[in-house]
């Protein structure tokens, strides 16, 4: 049987455990959770068609279809020609559909991959997979739908048939708005 002595210890440390984590706590900054009405984080990606260094935030001003995706993944490829038809209509009224893989190929790799598919779209590529922590994302396929001024509309983890008509039915209602 444990002591009064024993017991006074363990409670000193439990206390002294507990003062330590109430003070990570409060002297930690917030991290903000990336859903639906906050701002989507700026980040810096490469291209693949050029090797040239895009930045999200280069994309405010329209309508975004932002898709985490990599080449190996089966629902990524599953969703790829509803995100190209998307494109291929919605495309001209303003919407840009921006893939980022997150690959660790190379990018000639991703390159051939998305040309034997022949979409059309932005593709962006990732090796870092960075972008998933940025994004706080689950997995992939995982998508953001933001709006002009680079707000999050709407997330969805997995993946979705993008050319809809509920989902035509939110671009179109985002693409009319200035």
């Amino acid at each position: 049987m444990a002591s009064r002595g024993q017991w006074t210890a363990v409670g000193v440390v439990l206390g002294v455990i507990g003062f330590g984590l109430g003070a990570a706590l409060l002297l930690t900054p917030e991290i903000s959770r990336i859903e639906p009405g906050t701002r989507a984080p700026d980040y810096r990606v490469l291209g693949i068609a050029a090797p040239d260094t895009v930045r999200l935030r280069d994309f405010r001003g329209e309508v975004v279809l932002l898709n985490v995706w990599a080449t190996w993944c089966a629902p990524c490829e599953q969703e790829m020609p509803s995100m190209e038809r998307l494109h291929q209509e919605m495309g001209p009224q303003g919407l840009r559909v921006v893939a980022v893989s997150v690959d660790q190929s190379s990018p000639e790799t991703v390159r051939s991959w998305v040309e034997a598919r022949n979409l059309t779209f932005t593709v962006l590529h990732d090796p870092s997979g960075r972008i998933q922590q940025v994004y706080q994302t689950t997995g992939v396929p995982e998508s953001f739908v933001l709006d002009r001024n680079g707000v999050i509309v709407k997330k969805i983890i997995g993946a979705t048939e993008w050319d809809h008509p509920a989902q035509k039915a939110l671009f179109r209602r985002l693409l009319a708005t200035e």
